[in-house]
Parts: structure tokens; C-alpha cells; sequence
């Protein structure tokens, strides 16, 4: 029978001062072992939530410590990997700098490389002899065809299997460490820990699973951690010059840690009996060949310096690797960066990671503590007084802004259950219970449209048309909508009177059948700038531009500090910003410089590529570096990156200026203007053009034979009126059309438009523009610069080529008597170009 755990507080003060633990450790302990004291059926499940840094495995050691303390023998200690075990083994281990010191019990360690010998197989038998087991979680799950598991091996020391001694221990208890990673393996996982059939299991993480919500006791969020001072306080590092490329990032890095190595000095000058510390950078990369090329990097001159400080460490790391990972804390590693991939990224703690560079696309990422969490633990166990020390730098150039967004992540703390939650497969709880933050779905039937309904309820589906449209077709009116104001619309409904029945309606008519369409060539003018060259800028344009450029410009780091404070039960996150610090940059040579100014120049569209222009590029960016400062003597000078880009800006500025500012010229194009307009409106009553004896300005006449269009309106009889007569029964004639002044078929004019009276098409397919004019207005200065300006059009459109041959006749009262009625004859009175 199991033995039975009570509470006790007075143990629980003991164990707490021995450990020396910190308030919410010990919270964490009181809430644990209460949980486990009021019992229940079955396997007990419960999770402590305990931000990174804050001393999970303090708990571990002050709870393992009460469990002896009430008599329990057995206890099983599950880590996710060999990181975490190896790092677990220390904390029980005396002779190690991590050891947990705080236990009257002193507990074995049972281990995969120990419970097999024979002085082991003794103590496994002593049932007074506290044991705990440390094992990875693939050292326990139920081995398979192809895979054994030596702890469900019999040991001839033990006389059983290590896993059926442990199923058959009425004490065990098991402690899982990072609780949240086995939710990737949590079928095995789960039937591993099931089969052995222990009296509890507690889960510790700073991450819980979405799925173990419901299981969690006890929780202590990061923002809490950071207010009170346990752990250090992250500060998000950036640039606001744009720059984002890794080198950039770990120079900052380096010169960060640079900072840090010095006032982790003063700090142990000043307090002779802190510990010695050194900070050291930690880069998380993309896979292990992106590591090996950061590795490269930072022996680099300008960064660490040297490969010997630089330790990579990955899934095909050596062992002499992971033991210098080991000894990084110690005051001789001479270990100043980590790169690592995927596996130190929970569970393994040190104490002096300072700076932290995430190249893994940290944006993409909430701001957890599965990186930040590397660098959160206190170098000298408290807070020191001095900034840089207390802080953790997170060099994040390429997503400042997503993780400064994101600050309030820190202090946000999942919902503890108040009675046992049934969870799904999915993680969530499946009590009836309605969260109120939620929102609630609304019942389409309840007046929620359906998809593809606008506005209605209960399933009704009304169109509204948009403002100004209306439909067509079976349009029923809402008399309820009719309010005082209501007008129907008046393009569908009518009223009917017997006037309006009476009346001959005018209807709607197109050109005659039969009949072309007409493309009119209309002339548009535009300005436009003329021909760009580089021959056109001065010396001292170029040279005045680079005087902006002739000092360095600095560039900075910028450090804003996630600060955490309390204000009663609340925690609030406060970005505070922090003193800048002036970054180092890239320098260039003048050779490199000089390439930059003259690829700015060459690479504007509207600078021809030829010898002419790379000439005149060469000897504008010379006279542009006179005027930075640069001197024939200045051979070995090198400027910044800064400096660089701004002054590649100067100069494309300054050619982009040059280029729109260059002269403009009229440049002309042809627009084609379909004739004639249709529909028309033609009277009832309108007379038959070749029966009229007295002409009448303003009047349709009909009956044309060679007219576009059924009916034609003129302002002059002796010109106008004639000329349509001549033409609509002469041979030479196929069609003409009439211009009206409310048409597009114009042709411009300096002091505005000019519409011409007809366009004719003659039988050899020439396109006449014919103007008629009386005589006495014939030479008025008007007339003749539009005359002037029909010709120029004509001409125009005839070198153009693209809309055929076009001509223009200019018929005045007398030309047209001359003409005698005949085409040709009024070709030879007018005489046209």
C-alpha cells in the first residue's frame, strides 16, 4: 500500500531555509505538496509553471527532500534528453559546481550508466535508502522489434528488471522535467509513466502545453520574475539605420559582450567575494551548416578573434565539445561564444550568458523563453545594482518592432482551474462552462444573415442595389419605405397622360444601313522632357553635393529593457529605453567607394549606357569626393558604411534631380475618335433634304442618299447647306458626315478648338475635313489660324501614316458658285494641299 504524504507546514519553513528558496519556489513547493497530501483516485497529474531562470531545480531538490522527509523511498526523475540529464546528475552531485546543497537526506543517484553494477543492485534492496532515478524519457518507453531498453532487461544484480523493480515500489514518484516537451511523445510518454503505476506525477516547465492547462497548480509568469527581481531583465537591442545582415548583428553582439566583460569586472572589484564570472554570447542558428558559418565569423578579427573562444555546439558535436559546454561557467573556459542549432534551446542553464543573438527568424516567434530563457539566470545569484549586469541583451535587428510588440507575453498567465476539467485530445477543456472573453457564435436563424444574403432576418434575402443603380427587371416597390419624401424613380416609372399618348416620342436612330464608321485622327499635344546627358551637369553641381558628406556619420545601437513592476496583484510590462551606444561599422576603401557613386549614376534609366556617359559618371563622382574632403593624398582613407550608403543617396539624388528638372518639349500623338455619335433623335415631321426650295438654319432635313446618318442640321445656307447638297449627289462622293461643336472631333487651336463642318470620304478613299466660310469672313485672322491649324493637322496625319489619307478644303461663298455643283470643280476653286 502506497504510503500516505501529509502536509506539513513546519517541514515545508524547514526545508525552505535550508534550500535557501526563493518565495515562489517555496510557493511552488507548499502548492505541490498539498495537491499530492488531499490525494484522490488513480494517478495524480499536476504542473508547476515556473518562469525560466527562477530555480525549477531548487524545487526539484527541496520536494524530492520533503518526499524522504515523509518516508517515501523511490522517486523518478524523467528528462527529455541527455542535456537536461546530464545537467540534472550535477545537481545531486557534491563535487559539482552546480550541486543543490539544502538535503538531510542524502539521496543515490541512480543512473543508466550505473544501476547495473553490483554495489547498486545492494542498494536498490535497502528499503531504508532513499533512491532517485535519473533517466531520459527514450530510456524508459516500451521498447519495440527493433529497439531495446535495458532497464526492462533483468539485472542479474537486482534479480529483477531496473522498470518492474520501480512498477513494484508502492512509494515512486515521478518528477518530470520540462513536462511540456513530452507532449510530442505523449502516448508513450503516458503509458510508460502509467504502467509503472506511481502514486503522483509532477510535471515542471516555464512553458506549459496548451493541453495541460487544466493540470497546471501553480504558476509564476516571467513578468512576475522580472518585478521581483529573481531573474535578469531582457533588453531588446536594435538599429534604426535599416541595417539587418547577420555580420552586422554580431558585430553589435560582440561589441556588446565587449561592454559587458567590463562592467562584470567592476562589479567583482567591487564586491570581493562575488564569484568569477565572465558573460559569453550565445547565437542560436538555422541548421548546422549556418552554424559552422557563424562559427567562421566570429573568429574573425573585429568580432571574437579567435576559433579557440568560439564553441559550436550541435547534434554532431564531440564530446570534447560538449564537456567545454559543460565547464562554461568556470572562471578558466576560455569559451566566450556558444553557437548552437536546436539543443540547448530548454533545460540547460548557466549562469553567464549575457547576449543573445537569434538568427532562427525570431519574428516568426512569440517572445518565449525557449531562447530568451538561455540568459534570464542572475551571473552572481542576485541583482547587482549595475545595468548591464542585470540585463540580458537580445540582439534582434531584423524584428525589433514584432518583439517589443510582443512585450506583454511576459506577464501573461493561463486561467488555473478551480475544480477538475475533463480535457479533449486537443487539449481543451469540455466543461459546459461559457468563458465570457470568448466570443459567442450567433445562430444564423436568429438574424444573423446567411452567406450570400445582405441585411433580411430569418432567412430573407433582400437585394439592395448600390447608390444610383437600380435594377431592371421585376423591381417591386416597398410601401413601407415610402415615406413623405419618397419620389419613385423617374427613369421606370412614368406617368401615363393623355398628352403623352397623343404625342409622336422622337425615337432613337442609328446611321444609315450600310454606312461606315469614321476614325478621326484627333492631334493631342503633351509636354515632354527632353533627352537626358550627363555632359549637361557642372563640375561644381557634383562638388557643391558632396560637401553633405565630407565627415563621418555615426550610427547607433539602440537597447529598450522589458522592466517588469507590480502594482498590487497586476504586473506590467514597461519598455524603458536605455542609453545608446555608437556601433561599429564596415569601412571601405575609396576604390569601393567610387564604384558605389558611379553604379548610383549608371543605374538611372534615363542615363545611356555608353562611353560618353561612364566618362562623364567617372568625372562627376571625382568632383563629388573633392567636395566630401577627399584629396590626392587620401589614397589609404576608408569610410564607414554609413557614410557610404548616405553619400550613394547624395549623389542619386542629386542625378534625379538634374533629370526631372531638364527642359521639356512638345512632343504630339494621334487619338482616334469614332464618328459619327450615335443614336440621334429624329422629328417626326423633319423635310426631305432634296425637295426644300428655302433653307432654314436649325431645322433637320432627311432623305440624304450619301449622308453617315439619316438626318443632318446646318447654321449657314450658302455654305454649309450647299456644300451638303454637292456632295450628296456628286460621284466622286461615297459619304460625308456633319460635325457639330458637341462632338470630340476637334482639331486645337492656340487659342482653343476648332470643328471643322464636314469630313467627306471621296471614291479613291482620301478623308476630306471641309470647312465653309462666307466671303466676308473668309480672311479675319480667326479663321485663318484655324485654317493654318487644319493644314498643319492634315499634313500631320498623312506623315503619321496609321489612319490613311486625310486632306483639308477650306470653301468660301464664292468657291462654291464657281464650282458649279461639281466635286471636282470645287478641287480646282479651292485649290487644296
Amino acid at each position: 500500500m502506497a504510503l500516505e504524504i501529509t502536509y506539513d507546514e513546519a517541514l515545508i519553513e524547514e526545508i525552505a531555509a535550508r534550500f535557501d528558496l526563493r518565495d515562489p519556489n517555496k510557493n511552488a513547493l507548499s502548492a505541490v505538496v498539498q495537491k499530492i497530501a488531499d490525494g484522490g483516485s488513480g494517478l495524480q497529474e499536476m504542473v508547476a509553471d515556473l518562469a525560466t531562470g527562477v530555480g525549477k531545480t531548487f524545487l526539484m531538490s527541496s520536494l524530492i527532500e520533503y518526499l524522504a522527509q515523509q518516508g517515501v523511498r523511490h522517486v523518478l526523475v524523467v528528462t527529455p534528453g541527455s542535456t537536461i540529464q546530464r545537467k540534472t546528475l550535477a545537481n545531486f552531485d557534491a563535487a559539482s559546481h552546480k550541486y543543490v546543497a539544502g538535503a538531510d537526506i542524502a539521496p543515490f543517484i541512480v543512473t543508466p550508466d550505473n544501476f547495473q553494477a553490483a554495489n547498486v543492485g545492494s542498494v536498490l534492496r535497502d528499503p531504508k535508502r532513499m533512491k532517485v532515478f535519473v533517466f531520459n524519457v527514450q530510456q524508459l518507453i516500451r521498447p519495440t522489434d527493433k529497439v531495446s531498453r535495458k532497464v526492462r532487461d533483468e539485472d542479474e544484480n537486482l534479480g529483477d528488471a531496473l522498470y518492474s523493480h520501480l512498477t513494484n515500489a508502492d512509494d515512486l514518484f515521478v518528477i518530470a522535467d520540462e513536462h511540456h516537451v513530452y507532449r510530442e511523445k505523449a502516448k508513450a510518454f503516458s503509458a510508460a509513466i502509467r504502467d509503472l503505476g506511481p502514486v503522483a506525477l509532477v510535471g515542471l516547465t516555464a512553458t506549459p502545453d496548451k493541453a495541460d492547462y487544466a493540470k497546471v497548480i501553480f504558476q509564476y509568469t516571467l513578468g512576475e520574475a522580472i518585478a521581483d527581481g529573481h531573474v535578469k531583465v531582457p533588453v531588446i537591442v536594435y538599429r534604426k539605420d535599416g541595417t539587418k545582415d547577420e555580420r552586422t548583428q554580431l558585430q553589435d553582439a560582440c561589441q556588446l559582450l565587449g561592454h559587458k566583460e567590463k562592467s562584470y569586472e567592476v562589479y567583482r572589484q567591487t564586491s570581493p567575494d562575488a564569484p568569477a564570472v565572465k558573460p559569453v554570447l550565445f547565437v542560436v542558428c538555422q541548421t548546422i551548416e549556418h552554424a559552422t558559418e557563424v562559427g567562421q565569423l566570429l573568429a574573425q578579427p573585429g568580432m571574437i578573434g579567435d576559433g579557440s573562444q568560439v564553441l559550436e555546439i550541435t547534434s554532431q558535436s564531440s564530446d570534447e565539445a560538449l564537456e567545454a559546454l559543460s565547464k562554461v561557467e568556470e572562471p578558466d573556459s576560455p569559451i566566450r561564444a556558444i553557437v548552437s542549432v536546436n539543443m540547448l534551446r530548454e533545460g540547460w542553464d548557466v549562469k553567464n550568458i549575457a547576449v543573445i543573438v537569434a538568427l532562427r527568424r525570431l519574428a516568426s516567434q512569440t517572445l518565449t523563453e525557449q531562447i530568451l530563457g538561455r540568459g534570464l539566470r542572475l551571473p552572481f545569484g542576485q541583482r547587482t545594482g549595475i545595468a548591464d549586469v542585470d540585463q540580458v541583451d537580445l540582439v534582434a535587428h531584423d524584428s525589433y518592432q514584432q518583439l517589443l510588440s510582443q512585450k506583454d507575453v511576459l506577464r501573461q498567465r493561463i486561467q488555473l482551474p478551480s475544480t477538475a476539467v475533463e480535457v479533449d485530445d486537443q487539449g481543451f477543456a469540455t466543461s459546459a462552462e461559457v468563458d465570457p472573453n470568448q466570443p459567442v457564435p450567433v445562430d444564423p436563424g436568429t438574424g444573423s444573415p446567411e452567406p450570400g444574403q445582405v441585411g433580411g432576418a430569418g432567412g430573407s434575402s433582400t437585394r439592395t442595389p448600390a447608390p444610383g443603380q437600380w435594377t431592371l427587371f421585376e423591381l417591386e416597390e416597398d410601401e413601407s419605405a415610402q415615406d413623405e419624401d419618397y419620389q419613385p424613380n423617374p427613369g421606370l416609372i412614368f406617368e401615363e397622360t393623355e398628352q403623352r399618348v397623343e404625342t409622336k416620342v422622337p425615337e432613337p436612330q442609328y446611321r444609315v444601313d450600310g454606312a461606315p464608321q469614321i476614325i478621326f485622327p484627333r492631334r493631342e499635344s503633351r509636354l515632354v522632357h527632353s533627352p537626358f546627358s550627363l555632359s549637361d551637369i557642372p563640375d561644381g553641381d557634383a562638388e557643391k553635393a558632396g560637401v553633405a558628406f565630407i565627415k563621418e556619420v555615426p550610427t547607433f545601437i539602440f537597447r529598450d529593457a522589458l522592466e517588469a513592476k507590480r502594482t498590487g496583484d497586476q504586473v506590467q510590462i514597461i519598455s524603458t529605453p536605455q542609453g545608446t551606444a555608437e556601433a561599429q561599422q564596415t569601412l571601405a576603401g575609396l576604390d569601393v567607394v567610387q564604384e558605389e557613386l558611379t553604379a548610383a549614376i549608371m543605374q538611372q534609366p534615363e542615363v545611356p549606357s555608353e562611353k560618353a556617359s561612364k566618362n562623364a559618371a567617372k568625372r562627376l563622382v571625382k568632383a563629388f569626393l573633392k567636395g566630401a574632403g577627399v584629396t590626392s593624398d587620401d589614397a589609404t582613407a576608408e569610410w564607414g558604411t554609413k557614410r557610404r550608403q548616405q553619400a550613394v543617396e547624395g549623389m542619386r539624388s542629386m542625378i534625379r534631380d538634374k533629370i526631372t528638372n531638364r527642359p521639356r518639349q512638345e512632343s504630339f500623338e494621334f487619338i482616334g475618335i469614332t464618328l459619327p455619335l450615335e443614336p440621334v433623335t429624329v422629328e417626326p415631321d423633319a423635310p426631305l433634304a432634296h425637295n426644300v426650295t428655302k433653307f432654314k438654319k436649325g431645322l433637320q432635313y432627311v432623305g440624304w442618299k450619301k449622308n453617315v446618318m439619316p438626318m443632318a442640321t446646318f447654321d449657314a445656307g450658302t455654305t454649309e447647306w450647299q456644300l451638303a447638297l454637292l456632295m450628296d449627289r456628286d460621284p466622286n462622293i461615297q459619304w460625308w458626315v456633319r460635325i457639330y461643336t458637341n462632338g470630340q472631333a476637334f482639331i486645337r487651336t492656340t487659342d482653343g478648338y476648332y470643328f471643322p463642318d464636314f469630313i467627306a470620304l471621296d471614291k479613291d478613299g482620301t478623308c476630306w475635313l471641309i470647312e465653309g466660310k462666307a466671303d466676308d469672313h473668309a480672311k479675319d485672322d480667326s479663321v485663318l489660324r484655324k485654317k493654318k491649324a487644319a493644314e498643319t493637322w492634315a499634313r500631320a496625319v498623312r506623315d503619321d501614316g496609321d489612319f490613311g489619307k486625310w486632306r483639308y478644303l477650306f470653301a468660301t461663298e464664292t468657291d462654291i458658285k464657281q464650282a458649279g455643283g461639281s466635286w471636282n470643280g470645287l478641287l480646282v476653286s479651292t485649290k487644296p494641299e
